[in-house]
């Protein structure tokens, strides 16, 4: 499963940014995520609470933004949205496209408490 990995991934980059921080919890997690990356956000929000059951990350809400897949037709120039993954220009029809929306993969924010002074 792809999006164990990912999480596996999101934790230690939480982890590692809570412990330089002094993060004594983390609230919310927005992540973003590209169509293109071909990753299922149910099972990513299901691994997201077993990886952060008893961290610093217990009980936050993960927040997913799913970016839709854009290209520009590299014949005509035409930027589109891609319906299913086809790349097929709505101006010329041409296939060939340079992708220029789809593939992110990263956490945009995350909210956290510090401990009180």
């Amino acid at each position: 499963m792809h999006e164990t990995a990912v999480v596996e991934g999101l934790m230690r980059i939480l982890r590692d940014h809570a412990r330089q921080n002094g993060v004594e919890r983390i609230l919310s997690v927005r992540l973003k995520v590209g169509r293109l990356r071909g990753l299922d956000v149910r099972q990513l929000r299901g691994c997201f609470e077993i990886f952060a059951e008893g961290t610093v990350a217990d009980g936050a809400r993960l927040d997913i933004d799913e970016v839709q897949v854009r290209a520009r037709c590299a014949k005509c120039g035409c930027e589109y949205d891609v319906p299913r993954y086809r790349f097929d220009c709505p101006d010329c029809g041409s296939p060939d496209a340079d992708v220029l929306a789809g593939r992110e993969l990263y956490i945009e924010s995350f909210e956290a408490a510090r401990p009180e002074a």
